[in-house]
């Protein structure tokens, strides 16, 4: 007798794991901004936020696999990533603040990838309906983005602390009601986990999702004062961010046909050309509202499109007891070495450039994932079969 799938228990968590995200994402950078950093320090600080995917996640995805304890390790993450993250609270300067993203962040990046690994578990041979339980943390995204935008606009930049605080807590609470799924029985492919990244599809397809990633971080460090800088208000800013959400949603409730139709090569080559049309429009038009909207529509293939994809290909080429850490390995490769290596590089450009060809920057790394993942991917995928 199949256990029933916990839906709603699954989408509340994946909804304020991504409201946390739509905090930290559009106004982390003006409240640090607020407190007196300077561009390189707010990029940097950024950086070292997405960085820690490069480590965290791994390391626990090697105990998750080892164990099975897969559930455990996920609430622990969360309830030392809500008290890390008090750190904020005590005033200091750049190295304390340094301190504090890295701690909050090695355990809350930790959580995500062994939550993905989980889910998929629970959905078994249906992983293609991952993106109608998957959109609701989009759904958490908007509805954070937009009411803290206001919220700004009223009270100031100073609540943002406070409101991730909250989420944090609420976050930590669900995680214990979230039922750990039956462990993957699938076998491990064989050579383990190096024969499968020695693959040339694998090593391409982490790879152009590095650079895509990569190609985020001018967006995730600078796009909301970058917007300011233009006279946008913390309502304008968090509705430009809605659009883009919306858009995600949309493709999310899509993409269960799009990909068995479609193939994971295209619609991972499409969504990053249409990377390099977005950021084009970022940098060309910022004082223009409706390319601002239309470049943030296209956020549903950067995003939406791009990751409904991906996770579905680590799924595949990552079985049996690589599942967690296949999703550590692709969070830790694009979320974090790429978001991290982004963010650092804008910071260095933006001052001396200005924020236009820092745009134009992103758009020429999308553009190479791209032809990395024409190059690699086959047309059609399937399971590897490695020897050993």
């Amino acid at each position: 007798m199949s256990t029933p799938l916990p839906y709603k228990r699954l989408g509340a968590f994946y909804c304020l794991f991504f409201a946390v995200l739509g905090v930290l994402s559009p106004y982390w950078g003006p409240y640090l901004q607020s407190r007196g950093f300077s561009a390189a320090e707010i990029g940097t600080l950024i950086a070292l936020m997405h960085g820690t995917k490069i480590l965290a996640p791994n390391l626990w995805g090697w105990v998750a696999d080892r164990t099975g304890a897969r559930m455990r390790i996920i609430r622990l993450a969360c309830v030392v990533a809500l008290l890390s993250f008090a750190g904020v609270l005590v005033p200091g300067g750049f190295m304390w603040m340094a301190l504090v993203m890295v701690g909050f962040s090695f355990f809350w990046h930790a959580a995500l990838p062994q939550f993905e690994a989980n889910t998929l578990s629970h959905l078994g041979e249906n992983t293609h309906t991952y993106p109608r339980i998957r959109l609701w943390g989009t759904v958490g995204f908007m509805v954070a983005v937009l009411t803290v935008g206001e919220a700004i606009d009223r009270v100031g930049v100073a609540i943002v602390p406070g409101v991730l605080l909250s989420l944090f807590a609420l976050l930590a609470l669900m995680s214990f009601a979230v039922p750990p799924a039956k462990r993957n029985s699938a076998p491990d492919p064989e050579g383990g986990l190096r024969a499968v990244l020695l693959q040339p599809e694998v090593l391409g397809l982490l790879g152009a999702c590095f650079l895509l990633q990569a190609s985020h971080g001018p967006f995730y460090a600078f796009y909301s004062i970058y917007l300011q800088s233009y006279g946008y208000s913390g309502t304008a800013i968090g509705l430009l961010w809605a659009v883009a959400l919306i858009a995600e949603i949309g493709v999310f409730l899509m993409m269960p046909r799009w990909l068995p139709r479609l193939g994971h090569r295209y619609l991972l080559v499409g969504a990053m050309v249409l990377g390099v049309i977005r950021w084009i429009l970022v940098g060309r038009y910022p004082e223009w509202v409706a390319m601002q909207g239309l470049a943030q529509l296209l956020h549903a293939a950067t995003y939406g499109m791009y990751h409904a994809a991906a996770i579905s290909l680590i799924d595949r080429y990552f079985t049996g007891g690589l599942q967690g850490r296949g999703q550590a390995i692709y969070s830790s490769m694009t979320f974090g070495a790429g978001v991290a290596i982004g963010s650092f590089v804008a910071g260095m450009l933006w001052d001396p450039i200005g924020g236009a060809y820092t745009f134009y920057w992103a758009a020429g790394v999308s553009a190479l994932g791209g032809i990395l993942a024409f190059a690699t991917l086959p047309r059609r995928v399937r399971p590897l079969h490695v020897g050993a």
